[in-house]
């Protein structure tokens, strides 16, 4: 590959994701009471609207891609209208909170935010097919290129951890006796109230410009043309995509990719009020979940030597097992030194997982329908996944609730025995083939 496509290829990927940890960490609580102030419903319709765009991705926008559309171009496209909705969100939410009249208006937010989901969600895949298009040893060179996507989120998340702290209450260093003391101080004291919810508008404003300029960039990006089907037969590609899951190994492999995903959305679920509960201190919880985000630039790193040495099948289990192992510390010890330092394992769930698949999936699947493919493991990923896990964890939790008493011992062995489930089907039946389909076939 050579320097200059290698150069772009991090860049798109950390835009990509950068937009991503710039709107949504901020988000958190910023639509309920003590924000804009919709309502249960309202919110729930906010929130879902990224799980959806995942499902709907598969059967419109990667069909589009695959059949019709370069995909630099639409890539380009989609971010131009994507930033311009979440500048959107952004301009209403500081008039809300300016006390605009009629600022607060559900429905504009709502448009809002389901356009943004709608073309930013695909992008995801067809990120992934401009990068493994433009590879010429995917194994190797995807992880390092994926790795600045990680880069992006930590990039575009960290920052408003001291933009929305509260300057005026934090003392200087010298006064909080240390270094140590100081950013402790910083990390906890954040603004609130009104000034809070004005301090993260900007969150959107900074994802809006991110998208925005990513539009620009991807103009640049690499040719990536469309592969037109051969005949009327093969015109949908997400039906091309969705009938190989004829053969057992890609049926299992959907299969547990819903369980991990399910599983993998349950750590965001349960992660903040347990780490709280066993005694991590709350203005370091944050950067205590994103322990596992530095650690996953790590281990992509080390993608391409594991799999080379342990398969596809070794390294998905092992991507999996993490979360089993995870999940268990966090219910038989519950330490906030090991809650934290287990946080690390969340590197080996993404790389070893979640970036193997997307390589498996380039490789086995037909070229003409690699975006369509992509999207039928992101349905599961980004869409049927967390919309289980958003039904199924609060509804565990609140059987093993008493008064206002969590038992942890008990509730995170369920996604802990989940994981391990997933990791014997694929020890088990996953048996996936040389080279890809066309060719095994022939």
């Amino acid at each position: 590959m050579q320097r200059s496509v290698r150069l772009k290829l991090y860049a798109m990927m950390f835009l990509e994701f950068f937009i991503w940890g710039a709107w949504l960490p901020p988000s958190f609580g910023f639509f309920g009471a003590g924000g804009l102030g919709f309502d249960e419903w309202q919110q729930f319709g906010l929130n879902i609207a990224f799980p959806v765009s995942a499902i709907l991705a598969m059967f419109f926008a990667n069909q589009f891609v695959d059949r019709n559309f370069a995909a630099e171009k639409y890539l380009a496209f989609s971010h131009l209208l994507g930033g311009l909705s979440m500048l959107g969100l952004g301009g209403l939410s500081l008039m809300a909170f300016s006390g605009q009249p009629g600022s607060a208006n559900y429905w504009l937010f709502f448009a809002c935010m389901a356009i943004h989901c709608l073309f930013y969600v695909p992008t995801i895949s067809v990120t992934n097919t401009i990068a493994f298009a433009n590879m010429t040893d995917p194994q190797k060179e995807f992880g390092p290129v994926r790795l600045w996507g990680t880069i992006g989120w930590i990039a575009a998340s960290w920052p408003f951890i001291f933009i929305l702290a509260d300057w005026a209450k934090i003392p200087t260093m010298e006064a909080a006796g240390g270094f140590v003391n100081w950013l402790g101080a910083a990390l906890g004291t954040s603004l609130s109230g009104n000034d809070l919810n004005k301090g993260k508008c900007a969150a959107f404003f900074t994802a809006g410009a991110a998208s925005l300029v990513l539009a620009v960039l991807s103009l640049s990006l690499p040719h990536t043309p469309p592969k037109p089907a051969k005949d009327k037969e093969h015109s949908l590609a997400w039906l091309e995509a969705m009938k190989l899951l004829k053969h057992p190994f890609l049926f299992v492999l959907f299969i547990v990719t819903f369980i991990d995903a399910t599983v993998h959305d349950g750590f965001f679920f349960f992660a903040f009020t347990y780490l709280e509960k066993v005694g991590v201190p709350s203005n370091w919880i944050q950067p205590a979940m994103s322990v596992g985000q530095i650690a996953e630039i790590g281990t992509m790193v080390f993608l391409g030597y594991v799999l080379k040495n342990l398969g596809w099948r070794y390294t998905m289990i092992l991507g999996i097992l993490g979360h089993t192992v995870r999940f268990a510390v966090f219910a038989m010890v519950p330490d906030p030194y090991c809650a934290v330092a287990v946080n690390v394992l969340h590197g080996v769930c993404y790389a070893f997982f979640f970036a193997t698949l997307y390589i498996l999936v380039d490789e086995v699947f037909p070229k003409d329908a690699r975006t369509s493919a992509q999207g039928l493991f992101n349905f599961l990923i980004l869409g049927l996944g967390p919309i289980a896990a958003r039904f199924i964890w609060p509804a565990l939790q609140k059987q093993h609730t008493t008064g206002e008493v969590v038992d942890y011992s008990r509730l995170l062995l369920y996604p802990s025995g989940a994981a391990l489930v997933a990791a014997v089907l694929l020890l088990l039946f996953f048996h996936p083939p040389k080279g890809n389909l066309e060719q095994a076939a022939a």
